[in-house]
């Protein structure tokens, strides 16, 4: 297991401009390389500076591809009803060829209620445009031609250009945290990623139910999901205890706001009702300590500590890909870079060892 490092862009710091947020923040995505990580993800987030302002992580990973030369490059993920699958086609080929093919796609449907307002997308729609986007545009990296008359787009033959060099089906991500995102990701033979809410035991029967699905669909067995978790890593088992508290307690309270989890909307969404669970699990346990819930569901403490917690979720659910979310809820730049070169130092070592040594078995 060799971690990978996701990019949040959310700035929660009293009296700090974007602009300087942003340069810290490329700044931090800067050193992954050269700490060993193997991969940066970035988010698509707008309208919310506090929870994400990432409008385009096409555009992140392109300035992060010409800072850097071997790791890879993700998105996640590219949230495909809030954009124009022609363009998103054309955007991946030159990411591609500007990375020199380290470019992984990873597509989501998007979950913020106040974000499809503000782009004038019904939300009723997101399960249906998701998966009619995702086949125009993996149809048209494999042939070099967009051709689309589906229920919501409505493409003449385009030609792709720049040419599409390769097909992304093999290194597909797909967001998945709900049932039907759960068979979708299957269905386009992708690798699922989930950021972790609750605790591990809770998100295997998740993915169990996702390895049924690709085994079902595609006659093999699903490749390890991708797990994306908040870290925090300090020698002093008290000093990591209170940061992760005090900023993941601080991250899930923006959350919930972002997502208006706590409001009675999902129930009555196409595709989201799953999520109504979850409404009324803040609701009833109150936020407090569902925010305290959430920091227990994470990676943090000592180095050993880690370690540990890495061992007993791979005991859970089998191989994994762990992303390492490190910059969040306002923590001091230098606290989130001492936290990642402690992490490279003392559990990145490990973490490539355990995978020499066999996990849980895998169900599903």
């Amino acid at each position: 297991m060799i971690p990978s490092y996701q990019i949040l862009l959310g700035n929660d710091f009293e009296g700090m401009s974007d602009k300087a947020f942003w340069m810290e923040e490329m700044r931090l995505a800067e050193l992954t390389e050269p700490l060993g990580f193997s991969s940066i993800w970035c988010v698509e987030h707008h309208f919310d500076s506090p929870y994400s302002m990432s409008p385009d992580n096409l555009q992140v990973l392109a300035y992060l591809a010409g800072r850097t030369q071997r790791i890879s490059l993700t998105t996640g993920a590219i949230i495909l009803p809030w954009n124009d699958p022609l363009r998103v086609a054309e955007k991946i080929v030159v990411l591609d060829y500007l990375s020199n093919g380290r470019f992984q796609v990873g597509f989501g449907r998007g979950l913020a209620k106040m974000e499809y307002q503000r782009f004038g997308i019904d939300m009723n729609e997101a399960r249906e445009r998701f998966d009619e986007a995702a086949e125009i545009i993996l149809e048209a990296l494999r042939t070099g031609v967009m051709e689309a008359d589906g229920k919501y787009y409505k493409q003449p033959r385009a030609e792709i250009s720049p040419v599409p060099v390769r097909d992304f089906r093999d290194s597909l991500r797909c967001i998945a945290m709900s049932p039907d995102s759960l068979y979708a990701a299957a269905k386009l033979k992708a690798r699922m990623a989930t950021f972790i809410q609750f605790p591990i035991e809770q998100h295997a029967e998740m993915i169990d139910i996702y390895r049924g699905h690709y085994r079902e669909l595609n006659g093999e067995d699903a490749p390890p999901p991708t797990l994306t978790e908040f870290v925090y890593c300090h020698q002093d088992p008290d000093v990591a205890a209170a940061v992760a508290r005090e900023r993941m307690a601080r991250y899930f309270v923006n959350v919930t706001r972002h997502y208006n989890l706590d409001g009675g909307h999902f129930a009555e969404t196409n595709g989201y009702q799953a999520y109504s669970a979850l409404s009324d699990m803040i609701n009833e346990a109150g936020l407090s300590e569902m925010a305290a819930a959430f920091c227990e569901s994470q990676t943090y403490g000592t180095p050993e500590q880690i370690l540990e917690t890495v061992r007993h979720k791979r005991s859970v659910v089998g191989e994994y890909d762990l992303n390492c979310v490190f910059s969040y809820a306002g923590m001091p730049f230098d606290q989130a870079e001492a936290s990642m070169r402690l992490f490279s130092e003392t559990v990145m070592p490990e973490l490539a060892a355990m995978s020499t040594q066999p996990a849980a078995a895998v169900t599903g």
